[in-house]
């Protein structure tokens, strides 16, 4: 009989822990040698729904099991932040990206210490969770516990690419995307992918609003400019969420002292991978950039890379476990203390840094592979083939086969008790011989 794995994460959103979910629950589902079931977690704002619209992973909805759970599992486990983590099961497994910055809150180091092992994207995820080392303190201040840290196993499991999916490809002529594309009037656009979260400007995580001011500033007033396409939201796909972020960038473009600047071009709302697939092939992409101040992994980085086009990026977190410098066009800088206005309560803490890129490596780079782009088309074919090779999503799921394989313990099976065939007697009475007795004689008298 295979041992129960329950699986707790939010597989069907539209997100990236659901796609790291989804990935993770397919690898497990492909070894054939567990009993999965499955609990559908909601993450933060995005919607449900993914499954239901993805006829390839449809199925898994028939693996749901309701809470609570009729009996404990042999194995669980959890995609999603640490501080979310219970043990649950017999044997406990936890999975998360891990931290974009370089500490990560006690609530998440105690997480993890409630696991039998936790896997974490990037070796820059892993080296946030060992630097982290707090005082736990009750509400008057007083010391209850020192120094707690880390005491569980942790190891990196990277987040695979589906090469089935990513791949270098002539895109389709007649697909409404590429239609729309076709109609930009730049020959060369940078392509940036990621959500504009929270932070002033140069302070949000993927630092989109440091780029706009970039590009605007560098092409400014040149007579031959490429474009800028940002894929980006907030929380969603609505008409507000798209409003806001036009608002955002008219107001950077408003603060240049500039009547002549180049064109951005906004792409808002949810692709499916198909989609996302011919937006890095289309022939007007010319390369993606990205200023973000920080990764857990960088998994749009480590798709579009397989489309052999080159990439500009901050030279430091997650990504870098997977784009080699010698490839790709890594932009220095400094580690600087997390701005309060990109501060989340558990979760981007005030006391921890993260990445600033040096902004006139920023214009120089934009500048010189606009200038220069067959000096760097070599290195992004070269840094497709490293990806295609080392992190695909078969590789990670032979690691994470391999992993389990050596770490999950056997479990007690239940065995149907067979008893030996006993020769019973025979249970019919035995006739007894009848007794002839004399015949007694009354006495008269």
């Amino acid at each position: 009989m295979k041992p129960t794995f329950v699986i707790s994460s939010p597989f069907d959103t539209y997100s990236g822990y659901g796609a790291r979910s989804r990935d993770v629950i397919k690898a497990i589902i492909a070894t054939d040698k567990y009993n999965v079931k499955l609990l559908s977690q909601r993450w933060g704002a995005t919607p449900f729904g993914f499954c239901e619209n993805h006829p390839e992973f449809k199925n898994l909805l028939d693996l749901v099991v309701p809470m609570p759970l009729a009996q404990q599992p042999d194995i669980w486990a959890q995609i999603t932040v640490p501080n979310e983590f219970q043990a649950v099961g017999k044997y406990n497994i936890g999975f998360t990206a891990g931290m974009e910055t370089t500490l990560v809150d006690g609530t998440w180091v105690e997480g993890m210490n409630r696991m039998d092992i936790n896997f974490v994207s990037s070796e820059h995820s892993k080296k946030a969770f060992l630097n982290s080392v707090y005082e736990k303190q009750d509400k008057q201040g007083n010391v209850l516990e020192q120094s707690i840290q880390i005491t569980k196993p942790m190891e990196v499991l990277f987040e695979g690419a589906n090469l089935e999916k990513y791949f270098a490809k002539k895109v389709n002529p007649n697909l409404q995307l590429n239609l729309s594309l076709d109609s930009i009037k730049e020959s060369f656009a940078y392509l940036s992918v990621g959500h504009w979260m929270q932070g002033q400007m140069g302070e949000d995580r993927k630092n989109l609003s440091l780029l706009v001011k970039a590009f605007y500033e560098t092409f400014k007033n040149k007579s031959k400019k490429p474009a800028l396409i940002l894929k980006t939201s907030q929380t969603g796909a609505s008409y507000i969420d798209r409003d806001t972020i036009l608002k955002k960038i008219q107001l950077i473009r408003e603060s240049v002292n500039s009547k002549n600047l180049p064109n951005i071009y906004l792409l808002h709302g949810e692709f499916t991978d198909e989609e996302m697939n011919e937006l890095y092939n289309h022939n007007k992409v010319k390369a993606m950039v990205s200023l973000t101040k920080g990764e857990g992994f960088g998994r749009p980085l480590l798709e579009f890379s397989l489309s052999k086009k080159p990439i500009i990026v901050s030279g430091w977190s997650g990504h870098m476990d997977f784009i080699s410098p010698e490839f790709s066009l890594c932009i220095g800088g400094e580690l600087t203390n997390v701005h309060p206005s990109a501060v989340q309560e558990k979760m981007i803490l005030a006391e921890s840094q993260w990445f600033s890129p040096n902004h006139g490596e920023v214009g120089h780079s934009l500048k010189d592979m606009f200038e220069n782009y067959k000096n760097y088309t070599d290195g992004g074919k070269r840094q497709s083939y490293k990806s295609k090779n080392e992190f695909s999503w078969e590789n990670m799921k032979s690691l994470l086969e391999s992993r389990l394989d050596e770490l999950i313990p056997e479990f007690p099976k239940q065995v149907e008790l067979k008893l030996p065939k006993l020769n019973l007697p025979s249970l019919n009475t035995p006739k007894l011989p009848k007794l002839n007795l004399p015949k007694l004689e009354k006495n008269e008298g």
